[in-house]
Order: C-alpha cells, then structure tokens, then sequence
C-alpha cells in the first residue's frame, strides 16, 4: 500500500517548481502592468491582477483534478476530447464573441472563455493518439496526411476566426514529426520555403529566383551521386520561381493593410519617410514603446512597482502579449536573463523526460507540450523586443487570462501525470 502511494505522487518536481516559479513571476508582473493607483488589496476583483489571482487559485483546484485522473484516461479518450474542442472552436461561429476584431470567446456573464487556448492541448493528445497507433507509419504518405488534418483542422477554424496569432503555434507539430522519423526533406523543404518567402519580399522575385537556382546548382554539382535529372532540377526551379510570385502577389492582395504594414517595418521595406513615421504611429506603436521600456530597465531595472513606463500606461496590452516589456523595465537584463532561463530550463526538462518515457504516446505527447512552449516563449519575446513581426501570442504563466493559463496548466500537467505512470508502464 505505501508503496502504490509512492507510485501515485512519484511526479518530477523540478517541473511543478519551475511552473510555481513561472506562474509566481508572472503574477508579479501582471500586478505592475495592470494596477490602476494605489494597491489597497490584492483580492480586488475590480483590477485585472486581483482577477488574476481568482485565476491562480482555481489554477491549483484544475491541477489537482488533472492529476487525480488515471494516465491511461488521457490516451483512451484522446479522440474525444480532440472532438470536444473541434466542437468548441465550431460553435464559436454562431455563439462566438466578438473582442478586438476576434470572434474567439463565448461570453459567460462577465467572464470569457477562449476555446483555442483548450484546443491545444487537445490536439496534442490527439497527434499522441494518432502517431502511437499501432497501424500508424509516419514514413507513408497517407499517414502523414492524416496526422496534418488533425492538426490543420484546429488551426483553420481558429484562423477563420481573425486569429493568426493562435494558428501559428500549430506550426510547433512539424517539430514532433521530425522526432518521430518524418523524412529530413520535409525539413529542408520548410526552411527553403521560408527562405524564399523573406528573399522574395525584401529583394524581389527575381533575387529570390537567382538564389534558388544558385543554391539547385550548387548542389547539383557537388553531390557526388546525381540521382535526380536536370528535367528534375529544372521542375524544382520552376516550382520556387512560382512560389515567389504567389508569395509577392498573397502579400499585395491576400493580407490586410495592418498585417502588410507590420511585416513591411520588420522587413525595412518601407522607403518613403512620410508613410513610414505614419506606420511607425500605429501598427509599431506598440513595438517602439516596448522596446524604450525594456531598454530604459538597464541591468538591473528600476525595481518592483518603479517602472515609470509601465505604471504610466505607455505600452498598450502590456498585461498580456507584452508582458514581458514589463519585466526588462523593472527587473532589467538580469530580471530577462532568469525568465528566459526558467523556459529553456523548463523546455528542455521537458524533453529530457519526454525521451525517458516507455510508451509512445507519453513521448510524442511530451514533444508536443515542449514544441508549443518553445514556440510561444520564442514568438512572444522576439515579438516585443521587434526581433519578428508583430504577432498576437500570449507568454505563457505571464499573460494575463484564465483561459491561457488554464490551457497551459492542463498542457504541461497532463504530461506530468503520463511522466509519473511510467514507472507502470515497463
């Protein structure tokens, strides 16, 4: 008896204290980011960090109730839990609420609920499913068409939705797949096309061709075993000039001026000075107040509650996608250092227990949980310190919001409960 209770709290503690040291961080934050005067209670429900507090709260009820299910519950109702949240994402469009231009939330009372925080993980413990079956192969074809519907399916409907930013974290599958045997020329194929995409729209299509046909020969003439015909080559070129045009014309028609003007000043594409300080008043507002934030923290900010940008309002959404403009101001470089460690420390925990796992499902499913953190921590922190385009994507444990920090409590918790069980599963 004691030792199947051994067995029942045998979980990896350095996860749940690197979440606890997360999540507290990240309460400290919101407080500077969100407090509006004096604090005179941190329960006051009237601000956005005593809110969050009720959040917190019920946080550590939802972790308990995860870890008290089975592991095996996880696997054997993976399937239905993907379709819950496909149901959930569904019903968005007759039920939906629309909040800055997003048709995202349901609104309960004067509460709202984000299903694609929730879809995530769901989509994880379907890939797990998906992958770990036994008539499952990734090398084929169909299989891996398959696996990219469950994951596209989701990250659709939440883009028919006007959320792009949620749809992206999507992207963080392909990094599973790559672990789980898919062919290194999917990987190849992904980063040339990114490559063509920023080389056709910084240089122009006809730059973005020479390279491609540079780099075809190149590696037509310096591989020892030519294989593939010039017929061959020639299509592979065809291919990439047809891109660059489709990329160049998709940027000019197919995106919103906002989302143009956003990645023409990531880019430095704009040339004409009026046009540029006006794009610099509106869509990189945000960006410019940031950076100055984070910058005027120095080395070691200017101290819990001190930041004068932060507490004078300058950074607009600053309690959620860029928190962490808050945490350069006050807790300056040293402050950034230790948050951006305490992810890769957390992210990379991950995937040391995802290799240690016995069952494939625990292992693919750890690879999803580490890929989706990776790719938020990455996305949100090189968005605010203008390193990428500007996206909206929560930091995880940081931003303010039930539904993200419930959505990333249930991701990692879950696998915390599959990491404990597989001492059962030799």
């Amino acid at each position: 008896m004691l030792r199947e209770n051994q067995r029942r709290f045998r979980f990896d503690w350095l996860t749940i204290i690197l979440f606890l040291l997360l999540v507290s961080f990240g309460y400290l934050n919101i407080l500077s980011a969100s407090h509006v005067g004096e604090i005179t209670s941190y329960f006051d429900t009237s601000q956005l960090y005593g809110k969050h507090l009720i959040f917190l709260g019920l946080t550590f009820v939802l972790i308990i109730l995860i870890l008290s299910f089975e592991a095996k519950f996880y696997e054997r109702f993976a399937s239905i839990i993907y379709v819950i949240a496909i149901l959930a994402l569904v019903g968005l469009f007759i039920f939906g609420k629309d909040v800055n231009g997003a048709r995202s939330w349901y609104g309960i009372g004067s509460m709202t609920i984000q299903p694609s925080e929730f879809a995530k993980f769901a989509t994880a413990l379907a890939v797990a499913k998906y992958i770990s079956d036994m008539q499952t192969n990734m090398q084929t074809l169909k299989d891996q068409l398959k696996v990219v519907a469950i994951i596209f399916t989701p990250a659709i409907l939440i883009l028919l939705q006007n959320d792009a930013g949620s749809t992206i974290v999507y992207l963080a599958f392909f990094f599973v797949f790559y672990r789980e045997g898919l062919q290194q020329i999917y990987l190849v194929v992904a980063l040339s096309l990114i490559a063509i995409t920023v080389l056709a729209l910084k240089f122009g299509v006809l730059i973005a061709s020479l390279v491609a046909l540079l780099a075809l020969l190149a590696r037509y003439f310096l591989r020892k075993k030519k294989r593939a015909s010039i017929l061959q080559y020639l299509l592979v070129l065809g291919i990439c000039v047809g891109f660059s045009y489709g990329i160049k014309a998709f940027y000019e028609h197919g995106l919103k001026a906002h989302q143009q003007n956003r990645i023409s000043l990531w880019l430095r594409l704009e040339k004409d000075p009026a046009k540029l300080e006006l794009m610099k008043k509106r869509e990189a507002y945000n960006l410019i107040q940031s950076e100055q934030a984070i910058s005027s923290g120095g080395l070691t900010g200017k101290g819990f509650l001190q930041g004068t940008r932060t507490t004078g309002k300058f950074v607009p959404e600053q309690h959620t996608d860029y928190i962490f403009s808050t945490v350069g101001e006050e807790w300056g470089f040293l402050g950034s250092v230790f948050v951006v460690l305490l992810f890769l420390t957390l992210i990379i925990r991950i995937l040391y227990l995802a290799e240690s796992q016995k069952s494939q499902f625990s292992r693919v499913y750890g690879y999803g949980v580490a890929s989706i953190f990776f790719v938020h921590f990455t996305i949100n922190t090189g968005m605010v310190m203008g390193l990428i385009p500007t996206v909206g994507i929560p930091l995880p444990f940081f931003s303010y919001g039930g539904s993200g920090l419930w959505g990333f409590t249930i991701l990692l918790f879950i696998f915390v409960k599959l990491d404990s069980n597989k001492i059962n599963e030799w």
